[in-house]
This record gives structure tokens, C-alpha cells and sequence, in this order.
């Protein structure tokens, strides 16, 4: 511990390093449940690509593993720490290094929040579409590490798909840069692309050049009430055959939407059994809503009721990303992340209903509906060993239920810890040997985030 602390040290400010028991525990895990976290032997904050390099030359020297870590707002346990290791917290790396409106992008450093930076693109006309639930708080490093995503992915996609370029210090301490600034470029294996999603286990992203958008036309949402998930589902694919393009669609259960009632005071229809959110950010967005309308009418829809203007439209995306803070209110929660075709929606949210029924639990579904992403978030009493233990089941058995509906067990929140034994089964284990073996390239000690992905 002497050694590691005084070799740190030797490349970084007094400042920057963190031994206190007190201090280092706060950085033991991120918000994922049901995953082990160990304790720290330092935390470190470097300030430059520099000082990164360093601790991880330090790390290779002394054989000390390294969790790297953003703002801790993941779901899945990859930024929690094990015995020992090294803390590597890149938040005071948060400088917006570049803004470019011609070539439309931006360079940033990983700690930049990603609210931040969408304000800031704002200010030039442009946009940065990924949105994350948590955008107020996360990290645009912690976001490339995940492969997120968020509300708008429907029609504008999710982080990979905005990654044009990266600076990764790799675990011997070398600087690799990757991709490109151009909008086209095929020279070479995309190693960006294997970056992305990659949770830390390959190398640490400490610059960025992200691909921006110019800035859509405010958009307007319609919220359309069901007696049954099935009627919104068949909602959401009569939209999606048609050729319309929502800039978002997004689903709340009954559990869902009386959670966000309960939390919020919002007056959402708690009779419904389930409440569909679609907005368009198009030169006309009423005419859209409104031939929306028809279809969700004709699906089975209840209630329509297309937002007058944009605080209204405003209001109603509240309530979708108050749902996860409400749902915690109810207990302990587990948040699943299993992604299904659109087709196959419906059988995804009803047999998650009929999971927790069989199990005796409350299990709310929220759902980026246009593509098929499910939220289903477990709630149980942490307190009780018997629900505990019901609740890891149900957790599982929705997994199994993505796979055996042709999905995936994770479309934005990452395999980390939580979903490690899943994947394998979703890869096979040709699939496995082969992301083994990538992983070893990169960091034969096996010193980055070891134990987490694959």
C-alpha cells in the first residue's frame, strides 16, 4: 500500500490521491443492486491524459487492478470496485475541449455530464442526441463505456452511433488513438466501435470526438391511454408500419404510472393499463400526432390527447423519467434491461406481469417502446431474505424470457457484474472465447476492471 501510494505520487498532486477509509468507501460501487463491491486501496482523480497514463504504468508495475469510474450511475455493477484496486475516477477530466459547427462535432474529455455538453451544442444550433435517463448526472465516458442510450433513440439512435474517434490509455500505460474526425473512414478494424460498450475492460477513454446533429425543431407529445399492454404494443407497431418516425415513444405500465402519481402528483390516468408516449420533432409535429392519434384509436386506445405545446410536451417526458425515482420509493429495486423485437413487445410486458405474479412481487415495465428496450424494475424488501431471493429469480427469469423472445439481455445498461453469467449464455461459447481472447490483447495482466463483462 506504502508503494503504490508513493508511486502514485510521484506523478500525481497530493490532492489527487484518496487513502482515507472514510473517503474511498464512497467510491465502492455504482447504483446496480445485487453486486458485490469491494473495497478500494486508493482512489485517484487525475487531471490529464498524462497523469492517466502514469497510474496506469503504475498499475502494470505493481500488479494493482483498476476500476475506472464516471459518475457512478450505472445499472450494472461495472464501475464497482474490487479488493485492492486502484479507483480510477475520471470526473475532473470534464473539459469540452472543441466545438466545431462545420465538421459537426464535438471533442471532449470523459468527465464532461452529458447535459453539459448538450447545452452547450445548443448554443451553436447543434445537438448531441443521446439522452440517458440520468443525462443531469452522467458522464459522457461513463456513457461510451456503457453504450447508451436513452429516450430519442428511436429515431435518432443510441452512444455508439455518435462515437467518431477516441483517445484510450491503454493498461500498460501506452496512448492509442482510434477513428477519425471525418463524417466517412474505413481504414482499418473499427477499434472504436469495440471501445464502445466495453465498460473499461479494454482500455480508459480520456478524449472524445462525438458526431452532433443540427438542432431538431421542438418537439410535441401525445399521450394515449390502454386497457391493455397488448392494444399499446399493437399501438406501437401500427405506428412503426406505417413509415413514421417519432423522435420517442415510450411505454408506462399501471405499476409505472401510479408510482409516478404517488411520487410527482401529476395526475396521470391511473386507470389505464398502459400509457403510451409518442412525440415528433418534425416541420409539422400536429399533423403527425394527430394521424398517430388515428392509429392508436384504432389499436384500442381509450384516451388521446396530444399536448397543446411544448411546456405540456414537457410535463408529460417528466413524468417518463420520473418513473425509475418513483418506482425506488416503493423499496429496493432491481432494474432489468432486455431488449426484444418490436413484433414480439406485448409477450415481453405480459410475461413480465406474469412473472411477478408467480413470484408475489411488484414489478413496474417502463419501455423504450419504438425500439423495443423494456425497464422492468423489480421491487422488493431488502430486509426480507425469502422476497430477496424472489426477486433475483424474477430478475433472471425475465432474462430468459428476452432470449427465448429473440432479444438481448441488455440494449443500454451494460453487462458489468449483474448480467456477467447471462452473456455468456446469449454469446455461446464460441462467441465467449472469442471476447476473451480480444480482452487478453488489450490487457494480458488482466488489470482493467477485472471480473466485470466476460
Amino acid at each position: 500500500m506504502s508503494d503504490l501510494v508513493e508511486l502514485l505520487l510521484e506523478g500525481l498532486p497530493p490532492d489527487a490521491v484518496a487513502t482515507d477509509p472514510d473517503v474511498t468507501a464512497a467510491y465502492r460501487r455504482d447504483m446496480a443492486g445485487f453486486c458485490d463491491a469491494g473495497a478500494p486501496a486508493v482512489v485517484v482523480h487525475p487531471a490529464t491524459v498524462e497523469q492517466v497514463q502514469h497510474v496506469m504504468r503504475t498499475a502494470t508495475r505493481l500488479r494493482v487492478p483498476v476500476v475506472p469510474q464516471g459518475a457512478r450511475t450505472g445499472l450494472s455493477g461495472a464501475a464497482n470496485a474490487v479488493d485492492g484496486c486502484i479507483v480510477l475516477s475520471l470526473t475532473k477530466m470534464d473539459r469540452i475541449l472543441d466545438i466545431d459547427p462545420v465538421d459537426r462535432t464535438a471533442t471532449v474529455e470523459p468527465g464532461v455530464v452529458n447535459a453539459v455538453l448538450s447545452r452547450a451544442v445548443a448554443a451553436h444550433g447543434l445537438a448531441y442526441p443521446p439522452d440517458p435517463s440520468s443525462w443531469e448526472s452522467c458522464t459522457i465516458g461513463g456513457n461510451i463505456g456503457t453504450g447508451s442510450g436513452g429516450l430519442c433513440c428511436v429515431k435518432y439512435g443510441v452512444t455508439a452511433e455518435y462515437v467518431l474517434g477516441l483517445d484510450v490509455v491503454l493498461a500498460d500505460g501506452r496512448l492509442l488513438r482510434t477513428g477519425r474526425r471525418t463524417a466517412k473512414g474505413v481504414a482499418g478494424y473499427d477499434l472504436t466501435r469495440l471501445f464502445v460498450g466495453a465498460e473499461g475492460t479494454l482500455g480508459i477513454v480520456v478524449r472524445a470526438v462525438l458526431a452532433l446533429r443540427p438542432a431538431p425543431a421542438p418537439q410535441l407529445v401525445l399521450a394515449a391511454e390502454f386497457p391493455s399492454t397488448a392494444s399499446a404494443c399493437d399501438a406501437v407497431c401500427a405506428v412503426m408500419a406505417s413509415g413514421h418516425t417519432p423522435s420517442l415513444m415510450e411505454l408506462m405500465d399501471r405499476t409505472t404510472v401510479r408510482a409516478v402519481n404517488a411520487m410527482t402528483r401529476m395526475g396521470l390516468p391511473e386507470t389505464t393499463e398502459a400509457l403510451l408516449l409518442v412525440a415528433f420533432d418534425t416541420p409539422d409535429p400536429a399533423a403527425d400526432l394527430d394521424a398517430v392519434g388515428e392509429l392508436c384509436r384504432a389499436a384500442g386506445a381509450t384516451e388521446v390527447v396530444p399536448a397543446a405545446d411544448a411546456a405540456e410536451s414537457d410535463l408529460l417526458l417528466e413524468a417518463r423519467r420520473q418513473a425509475l425515482p418513483a418506482m425506488e420509493r416503493l423499496g429496493t429495486t432491481m432494474i432489468d434491461d432486455v431488449a426484444v423485437p418490436r413484433s414480439r413487445l406485448a409477450e415481453m410486458i405480459d410475461g413480465v406481469a406474469a412473472i411477478a405474479d408467480r413470484h408475489g412481487l411488484t414489478i413496474g415495465v417502463c419501455a423504450h417502446a419504438g425500439d423495443g428496450n423494456t425497464h422492468p424494475v423489480v421491487v422488493f424488501d431488502a430486509a426480507d431474505p425469502a422476497e430477496a431471493a424472489r426477486a433475483r429469480e424474477s430478475f433472471d427469469a425475465i432474462m430468459a424470457l428476452g432470449l427465448e423472445l429473440g432479444g438481448t439481455i441488455t440494449g443500454e445498461h451494460g453487462v458489468g457484474l449483474l448480467k456477467k453469467e447471462w452473456l455468456a449464455r446469449e454469446l455461446g461459447p464460441v462467441g465467449l472465447e472469442l471476447q476473451r481472447g480480444i480482452r487478453s490483447v488489450f490487457d494480458p495482466l488482466g488489470l482493467l476492471n477485472p471480473g466485470k463483462v466476460v
